[in-house]
């Protein structure tokens, strides 16, 4: 199977958790989602008080200058992790 393949069936499996990950866990997987999908962070990062959004935006940041591809290996590798404690 081709990465991109991978990646996508590894996106689908992360949304079958019978338990919820960390908030750290999930930021890691939103990043490096955003970073595969998209590549570097774009736009101002959120002010105010949506610490939510600042969070994942801080989260995305850290990986600027990673490759999609090596987004997309490091999403499947924590998706196969997390899927043996959340599923």
């Amino acid at each position: 199977m081709m990465l991109k393949e991978q990646f996508e069936s590894a996106a689908a499996r992360s949304k079958e958790f019978t338990k919820r990950p960390s908030n750290e866990e999930l930021l890691e997987l939103y990043a490096l989602y955003k970073q595969a999908t998209e590549g570097d962070v774009n736009g101002e990062r959120p002010g105010g008080f949506d610490f939510k959004a600042i969070a994942k935006y801080d989260a995305w940041e850290e990986l600027k200058g990673k490759t999609k591809e090596q987004a997309m290996q490091e999403y499947i590798d924590l998706v196969n992790k997390l899927q043996q404690q959340y599923l």
